[in-house]
């Protein structure tokens, strides 16, 4: 790319040069004219010239008016491209909106569809209910019609005397059936029926009556019970009577009764009315006495209410006949389906009124209770919620109150709903108090569980999705362990969920009893006395005492157990908790659980467990989320772990609280930090977590701070967006912020609290709109950003070739894409600088604006100096080193630039200066950088020499930076920039010895300036130019740059691909005395190169230097000038004819000194070399050359004293150093000939010990080196004749 851009600039100098030539010519055949017409050409001369700029005035004037009309042109197409392109983005957008909208009615048809499915199956469903209600309800109608009728009928139908003589009649049958009746059943129905059969009760009837009313019946025994009393009706007809008679005497004892029995009643009552429903009684004693019993219970129960799962049992067994009502379900039934079902024939509707009111009234009742209960739960409701929000927290009393009174409220609510069902009447409204959501807004609905409401923080309650995962999916392990390994945890647990199982089925019935009830609401009121965590110092102290007695117990239990299983599992257990610490990701420690619950589960090891658990050691907080993601995995078979752990944290945090000393802050936050991640994992109570927390902020100070700080920032975004502790974590939250402001902490403490606070709750932040780019843009993104790597550079090459880069638009952004090379992953620079330079072998223009955008970005850095944009300018610097490294630009672009670094915007003299302040060092953090990147690579040849003098003036800067007065030592210069310097300058020259002052950086620029002064010959002396630090630089760079070109063209006969420049490490590793070999065939190359270079560019340097004079005399052409020229124009001629015919002798370069004057200049011992065949030379002032004349036919000669500042004895003493240097290492190669020998043996026995193919060089392809046989000498080596190609 450079070369171009040298060849177009040589071209244009060439096509100016042939300009100016063809003018002189002109003015040359002008001034050949002659004399005679001069005067007449004078005046043509100057009406041509009125004519030539009246003309030129017209050209000027059509000129302006093209470019007028070509750039209106131009605007005009520009406005036609503008408005098809924004026609095409309104008819894109039209299309997308029509195709959304097309995605919407589809997506409306298939949530329709859905729906209309749903509805479908509900109504399925209701219809199959329905159906098997109708079968039921006529099932059940149809058995109590029969059964009535048979006992209406039984005195019809009973037997005589001899029938009962037939019967057994023994006491012991007899007796024995008698008491089966107390305990009867629906499972003993048969059997039970055929005892009667085969039985002679007739002396027995009293017997019965009493069992069967006193039996503890449930409600499904009592059609069993039914069946036997028309058994015992429809053979003996005192049994009725006597029934009756029972039934009367045993409610009248039961009015006595303070608490009666609310099952027995609800069941009596039913089997009373079942009795009268089949004929067993007449309608006029069965009724009254069902109506007495029940307006008994109504009149007692009106503002209690607890007897109404007696009413509705009643109404759902027997409403239907006794009181004549239709349920709702039923009734909806019936209109909805077309469903007939069975009429209330057995009883008039006059004698079912009376049921009718009662139990209306009753409903009427209850419904103002459950307004009244409603009203005063909302009240609770909102006395808590201020409580709240003023305190945080609630005390153990209202929230036991709140809870008993929320459960009796949701059993009185569905007691309503049902009876409300049976009735047919419709539920009161319940009135929902609004006073709430507009005095606090939408805030968490802490008392319905599981139902946030309206709050949802923006990135939930977990960072992202792993952390999520990591919490919250355990490994199931009751799904690959047998439940034989957990059949301790299994026992403990029973009688719990036993509980849970029953309260759960009491719930769903509506059905419990008051005494249930009360012992539930006991239930609860110990287990929520076990969790609470606060309590008196007394009970604490016995607490831990008691854990003491258990441990030592326990020690004594572990010994007597494992002397009793062997040292076998002692064994395996040391070595699991040995292994514990090296569980460090969530598979190994999930393997961990499932290898500890199938082999090692013990109550002693579990307790060992515990043991090591909780003594983690204090540095290993990397531990901690893994540990309590083990206790969380084992919780459901050992739910014992969590829990001694959970009690150990406790009693640790509690000793750290009340010892309040200021040392072994470490395991103090070790605690908390266990805390928070069980925490996390739900094993720590979130009540017993927050208190931690209280306990903390109630002493705020010194490592308090701390400890709080770190139980925040592990489970305090946990806490605060959890629903059942918001409010308390956000209290106390603003709590430590107040304490903040209130106490005058340290600085550190401050952050510490600020940075804790924000964890838990950050500042809203406003969403940021994406902007939204054509898919193709995206794509090309996605390839840049995302995508490339180093595995994928081939890949997305050929991606990238494949875009329309006929396109100008794309093409701009990709090369834009390219230069905004911060936006790329910085260890993946170097690919899109290997990009790069594969697309340029398709794309040649691209390459030229990357590395222009790249040079201009570095350069605009410099010139803003803004901080925010340090990172993109180390970005850029980088990126420009990768692009050497890759050979997209030249060496000297990088010198350019790392002098540029150093000295643009300096003021040397110790001005501050805007573009580079005196304490800004970031400068040095880019020369370091780019050095970093591809300063290896300056090894050799002009490269190296250049780098040496930038490291010379890099020195100084370095220097005066840090002798400014900005850097004392209570504020020293930055240690990370010296550790920066000394790394990168011992990468790239490790023996060079560094300034140790400012004055002795600045004596070595010093020489440096004068060496090459003197280099450069006297006549720029003469000149009294003094370069400076930059302009040396230029000098040195334009001096060696046709060397370096020499160096770089000498690589470019090497093949080029898109990963060229990427060497293969294994092959540099494996190949490395083969490298050491090129490497000096490539030195002397270009030294070669160099020496006959170093004299055509110092010619050239001189030549090219041109100085422009204004204000001298004006030529002024003649006569005599024209007869000059021609006369110079003719010898020219005849002496090119003559030379052309005489052949071209070569001219002898070192001329061979007589013997005897070789000898006289050995005498003399001169200072400096003799002559230019002498191969000693010491450095002088002078040099001396041999002279050689002729006259006549004898030689002379005289000798010349030349000093080294002139040409001719610097160009001659190079060349004589580097033939000295050629001879010396053709002597070495010579005599090391043994040595190679050596090498390649052992070379061979190694890949011979291999046997494995050397890896191929997927960047570049090269030739195979001639292997030339064993004890031969390396003849390419010597002669130089092999090499890479």
């Amino acid at each position: 790319m450079p070369a171009e851009r040298k060849r177009s600039v040589n071209m244009d100098e060439k096509e100016v040069c042939s300009f100016s030539s063809k003018e002189k010519e002109k003015e040359r055949d002008g001034e050949r004219r002659p004399a005679s017409s001069r005067d007449k050409a004078k005046d043509e001369t100057k009406m041509s010239g009125k004519k030539d700029s009246g003309k030129a005035a017209e050209e000027k004037r059509k000129r302006l008016e093209e470019e007028k009309r070509k750039k209106e042109e131009k605007e005009r197409k520009k406005k036609e491209e503008e408005k098809q392109k924004a026609e095409e983005e309104q008819r894109k957008k039209e299309e997308e909106e029509k195709r959304q909208q097309e995605e919407q009615e589809k997506k409306i048809q298939e949530e329709e569809a859905k729906r209309q499915r749903e509805e479908e199956a509900a109504q399925l469903k209701e219809k199959e209910e329905g159906h098997q209600l109708h079968q039921e309800a006529w099932e059940r109608h149809q058995c109590r019609k029969e059964l009535r009728s048979k006992n209406q009928n039984a005195h019809e139908g009973r037997p005589e005397e001899a029938f009962f003589s037939r019967l057994d009649s023994s006491l012991k049958k007899n007796t024995a059936f008698v008491k089966k009746l107390r305990t009867l059943t629906e499972q003993q129905r048969d059997s039970l029926s055929n005892d009667f059969a085969s039985l002679n009760l007739s002396k027995y009837i009293g017997e019965a009556v009493s069992s069967v009313v006193e039996a503890k019946l449930k409600i499904s025994d009592v059609s069993c019970a039914v069946h036997l009393c028309s058994l015992f009706h429809q053979r003996y007809a005192e049994f009725a009577p006597l029934l009756l008679q029972a039934w009367k005497k045993h409610f009248e004892a039961r009015k006595e009764e303070k608490a009666p029995n609310v099952s027995k009643l609800r069941t009596d009552l039913r089997f009373i009315a079942e009795l009268t429903i089949v004929g067993l009684f007449t309608d006029k004693e069965g009724l009254s006495l069902i109506y007495e019993q029940l307006k008994n219970i109504i009149g007692t129960d009106r503002e209690t209410h607890t007897h109404v799962s007696v009413v509705i049992s009643f109404c759902k067994h027997c409403g239907d006949d006794i009181a004549g009502l239709v349920p709702r379900k039923v009734k909806l039934a019936s209109e909805k389906f077309g469903l007939v079902f069975p009429p209330s024939e057995i009883i008039n509707i006059e004698k079912q009124q009376p049921f009718q009111n009662l139990l209306r009234e009753y409903f009427t009742s209850l419904t103002k209770h459950l307004k009244k209960d409603h009203r005063e739960l909302q009240n609770i409701e909102r006395q808590n919620r201020r409580i709240l929000h003023s305190k945080g927290e609630l005390s153990e009393d209202r929230h036991k109150q709140y809870e008993e009174f929320a459960t009796s409220y949701q059993k009185l609510l569905a007691n309503t709903q049902s009876l409300a069902d049976l009735l047919d009447e419709n539920m009161p409204e319940l009135p929902q108090d609004k006073t709430v959501q507009e005095e606090h807004g939408p805030g968490i609905d802490i008392f319905t569980p599981g139902k946030p409401g309206e709050y949802d923080l923006e990135g939930g309650i977990w960072e992202d999705e792993d952390a999520r995962n990591f919490y919250e999916n355990m490994v199931d392990l009751k799904a690959f362990v047998p439940a034989i390994l957990f059949k301790d945890n299994e026992k403990t647990n029973q009688g719990k969920d036993k509980e849970e199982a029953k309260e759960a089925r009491e719930a769903k019935d509506g059905a419990s009893t008051t005494e249930e009830l009360e012992l539930e609401l006991e239930a609860l009121d110990i287990t929520d006395d076990t969790l609470e965590l606060e309590g008196p110092d007394e009970a604490e102290n016995e607490e831990l005492a008691k854990k003491l007695l258990d441990e030592q117990g326990k020690d004594e239990e572990q010994e007597d157990e494992e002397a009793s299983t062997g040292s076998h599992l002692k064994l395996i257990v040391d070595a699991f908790i040995q292994q514990l610490p090296n569980c460090v990701n969530r598979d190994l420690i999930d393997k961990a659980a499932m290898d500890f619950c199938m082999n090692m589960n013990t109550k002693s090891n579990r307790r060992k467990l515990v043991r090591a658990l909780f003594t983690v050691p204090r540095q290993r907080l990397d531990l901690l989320p893994f540990y309590s993601r083990l206790v969380a995995t084992l919780h459901p078979c050992m739910s014992d772990v969590a829990e001694d752990l959970c009690s150990m944290l406790k009693g640790d945090f509690r000793f750290h609280i009340r010892k309040k000393d200021q040392i072994n802050i470490e395991t103090k936050n070790k605690t908390v930090r266990f805390i928070g991640e069980l925490a996390k994992f739900k094993m720590f109570s979130k009540t017993d977590t927050l208190h931690c927390l209280k306990m903390l902020l109630s002493d705020f100070s010194h490592h308090h701070i701390e400890m709080a700080c770190t139980l925040l920032e592990t489970c305090g975004r946990f806490l605060f967006r959890s629903p059942e502790s918001h409010l308390r974590t956000s209290v106390l939250l603003e709590q430590m912020m107040r304490k903040k402001q209130a106490q005058h902490l340290d600085a550190r403490y401050v952050t510490m609290v600020e940075n804790a606070y924000y964890y838990c709750n950050p500042p809203p932040m406003e969403k940021t709109v994406k902007k939204r780019r054509p898919p193709l843009q995206e794509y090309i993104r996605k390839l840049l950003y995302k995508d490339l790597s180093k595995v994928t550079t081939e890949k997305v090459l050929r991606q990238m070739r494949k875009l329309p880069w006929q396109d100008p638009e794309i093409k701009s952004y990709l090369i834009c894409c390219m230069v905004n090379i911060w936006n790329v992953k910085y260890n993946s620079i170097h690919c899109v600088a290997n990009l790069l330079a594969g697309l340029v072998a398709y794309q040649e223009d691209v390459g030229i604006h990357v590395v222009d955008g790249v040079l201009e970005d570095i350069r605009l850095g410099m010139e803003v100096n803004q901080p925010k944009f340090n990172q993109r300018r180390i970005s850029s610097g980088k990126f420009l080193g990768e692009l050497y490294n890759y050979r997209m630009v030249e060496s000297a672009v990088i010198f350019r630039t790392l002098f540029s670094f150093i000295s643009f915007g300096v003021n040397q003299d110790g001005s501050p200066s805007p573009l580079d302040p005196p304490e800004h060092l970031f400068r040095i953090r880019l020369v370091c950088t780019l050095l970093d990147t591809c300063g290896q690579y300056f090894d050799r040849g002009s490269s190296k020499r250049k780098l040496d003098c930038f490291l010379i003036y890099f020195q100084r800067y370095i220097w005066w930076k840090k002798s400014i007065d900005v850097w004392t030592k209570d504020h020293p210069f930055p240690i990370d920039i010296d550790y920066m310097i000394s790394d990168t300058l011992e990468l790239l020259r490790p023996k060079m010895r560094l300034s140790c002052s400012l004055e002795e950086a600045t004596k070595q620029v010093t020489d440096l300036e004068r060496e090459v002064l003197v280099k450069l010959g006297l006549a720029m002396e003469k000149d009294g130019r003094c370069p400076s630090a930059m302009g040396e630089g230029e000098v040195l760079d334009e001096e060696d740059d046709d060397g370096d070109d020499d160096e770089e063209g000498g690589a470019e006969t090497e093949e080029q691909s898109g990963n060229e420049s990427e060497m293969n490490e294994q092959e540099e590793e494996e190949g490395s005395e083969n490298e050491e070999e090129e490497r000096e065939e490539e030195e002397e190359e270009n030294t070669d190169y160099l020496t006959d270079s170093n004299k055509e560019n110092e010619t050239d340097e001189e030549n090219n230097e041109v100085t422009i004079r204004g204000g001298g005399l004006k030529h002024v052409a003649c006569a005599e000038d024209e007869d000059f020229i021609q006369a110079l124009d003719k010898m020219m001629l005849e002496n090119l004819q003559q030379r052309s015919g005489e052949a071209v002798k070569v001219h002898q370069l070192d001329v061979a000194i007589p013997l005897q004057l070789k000898s006289q200049l050995k005498k003399g011992g001169g200072p400096g070399p003799a002559c230019a065949a002498d191969g000693d030379a010491d450095i002088s002032d002078t040099m001396q050359f041999v002279m050689l004349t002729r006259k006549g036919n004898k030689q002379q000669y005289k000798i010349l004293n030349v000093p080294l500042s002139s040409h001719l004895a610097a160009n001659h003493f190079n060349q004589q150093q580097a033939e000295q240097e050629e001879r010396m290492r053709m002597k070495k190669l010579t005599l090391d000939i043994n040595e190679r020998q050596e090498q390649e043996d052992y070379q061979e026995m190694m890949q011979s010990l291999a046997q494995r193919p050397a890896p191929a060089n997927t960047n570049r392809e090269r030739r195979p080196r001639y292997q030339h046989p064993k004890g031969a000498p390396n003849a390419d080596l010597i002669f130089k004749t092999g090499g890479r190609r």
